[in-house]
C-alpha cells in the first residue's frame, strides 16, 4: 500500500481510534438514572413469561438467567425519562421489546442452526428446534397479548412495525446473500431494517408510553435508528478485529454476509482482484487461507477506516438529535450508551 503524507497521518489517527477509545462510562453507571426501574422491570418480565407448562417454564428460566446487557429496555427507560414520567406504560413497553426481542433471537439462531447464544448453548442445542420454534412463537404471542390486555396500541404498532421490518431485512440479506451484488444502499437498508429498527422502536416506545406528542416519539425514533445503524456497523468491524469477543473472525465472509468494510474494499479493488475475492466468498468461505487473504485486503484497502468514519457519522447524527432535548440526567446517560454501544468490545 503506498500512502502519501497526508494520506499516512488519516491512516493513523484512525487506527489509534480504532483500537485505543477513550475511556467510556459502564454500564452500571449509565444504568444510575433507572437503576430502580431496571430492577421493577426484571420482575415484570420474569412475570410477562410465566405459562402452565412445566417444560415452558424451565426454558424461559433459562432464557432469563441468561440476559444480556438490557440495552433496549436501558434505550426504553431512558428515552421515556427525557420525554416525561416512567409510567406503568414504560414497563409494558420495555418487558413487549424485550419479548419480541428474545423470540427473534431464538428463531434466528434455529435459522443460523447456532449452537451458542452469549457463550451459553442456545434453545435449539439444548431442546431442539422444534421446541425452539414453539418457544419463539410463545414469546411472539405473549408480547402482543401483554399490549393487547394492557390496551397499548400504540405501542404494539410500534413494535410489531419493527418485527416486520426486521423479517424483510433478514429475508433481503439472504436474497442478496446469493448474488453478493450489494452495494451501499442496499447495506444499509439490510441494516436499518433488520438491527436498527428494534433500536428504534425501543426509543419510540420509551417516548410513546410517557406522551402522545407525535412529533417527539418520531424524533425518539430517529434517535434510535441512527444508534441502530452504528450498533451494527460496529458488530461488523468486529469481523476484522484480533480480540477474543466472542464472534469468529472472519465469521460474516464465511456465512456471505457483504458488510461495509468488505463492500468499501471491493469498490477499491481492480477488476481482477474483485472477481476472485467474490469467487472466494462464493466458493471457498469455508477455507481459512482464503478468509484470512479476504480480511488482510479489506485492512490495508482501508476498508476498517472507512467503516469507522460512517459510524462516528451516525452516532453524530444520534447525538445532534438528543441535543434538541432539553437537559436531564437521563439525557447525560443515554448520551453515555450512545458511546458504549459504538466503544464497546463485545
Amino acid at each position: 500500500m503506498n500512502l502519501k503524507a497526508p494520506e499516512i497521518s488519516f491512516f493513523f489517527e484512525h487506527h489509534y481510534l480504532l483500537n485505543n477509545y477513550p475511556p467510556m462510562s459502564s454500564l452500571k453507571e449509565i444504568k444510575q438514572p433507572i437503576n430502580d426501574e431496571l430492577k421493577k422491570f426484571e420482575h415484570h418480565f420474569k412475570d410477562s413469561m410465566k405459562s402452565h407448562v412445566a417444560l415452558l417454564d424451565k426454558i424461559t428460566y433459562y432464557i432469563v438467567q441468561r440476559k444480556g446487557k438490557q440495552v433496549r429496555p436501558m434505550f426504553v427507560f431512558l428515552s421515556a425519562k427525557i420525554c416525561g414520567e416512567i409510567n406503568e406504560s414504560s414497563y409494558v413497553a420495555a418487558s413487549l421489546v424485550e419479548l419480541l426481542h428474545t423470540a427473534t433471537l431464538v428463531h434466528d439462531d434455529v435459522v443460523d442452526d447456532a449452537e451458542k447464544r452469549r457463550g451459553f448453548f442456545s434453545i435449539n442445542a439444548l431442546w431442539k428446534n422444534k421446541i425452539a420454534v414453539l418457544v419463539g412463537d410463545y414469546l411472539l404471542s405473549k408480547g402482543l397479548l401483554l399490549a393487547l390486555k394492557n390496551k397499548k396500541y400504540r405501542l404494539l404498532e410500534i413494535v410489531s412495525e419493527a418485527v416486520e421490518s426486521m423479517s424483510e431485512g433478514e429475508l433481503l440479506q439472504i436474497e442478496k446473500a446469493r448474488r453478493l451484488d450489494i452495494e451501499e444502499e442496499i447495506y444499509f437498508k439490510i441494516i436499518t431494517q433488520k438491527t436498527a429498527s428494534l433500536i428504534a422502536a425501543s426509543c419510540s416506545a420509551g417516548a410513546a408510553s410517557v406522551s402522545t406528542d407525535e412529533s417527539l416519539i418520531e424524533k425518539m425514533r430517529l434517535f434510535g435508528e441512527k444508534i441502530g445503524v452504528a450498533f451494527q456497523i460496529k458488530d461488523d468491524l468486529f469481523d476484522y478485529g484480533d480480540k477474543d469477543i466472542g464472534k469468529p473472525l472472519g465469521i460474516d465472509i464465511k456465512e456471505k454476509k457483504m458488510t461495509l468494510p468488505l463492500i468499501y474494499a471491493l469498490n477499491q479493488a481492480s477488476r481482477s482482484d474483485k472477481k476472485r475475492f467474490i469467487n472466494y466468498i462464493k466458493n471457498d468461505s469455508q477455507n481459512e487461507t482464503k478468509v484470512r487473504e479476504i480480511i488482510d485486503y479489506v485492512k490495508v484497502s482501508g476498508g476498517l477506516e472507512y467503516t469507522q468514519k460512517i459510524m462516528q457519522q451516525y452516532k453524530n447524527e444520534a447525538v445532534e438529535i438528543l441535543d434538541q432535548l432539553p437537559s436531564s440526567e437521563a439525557k447525560d446517560a443515554l448520551k453515555k450508551l450512545v458511546e458504549f454501544v459504538i466503544h464497546r468490545n463485545k
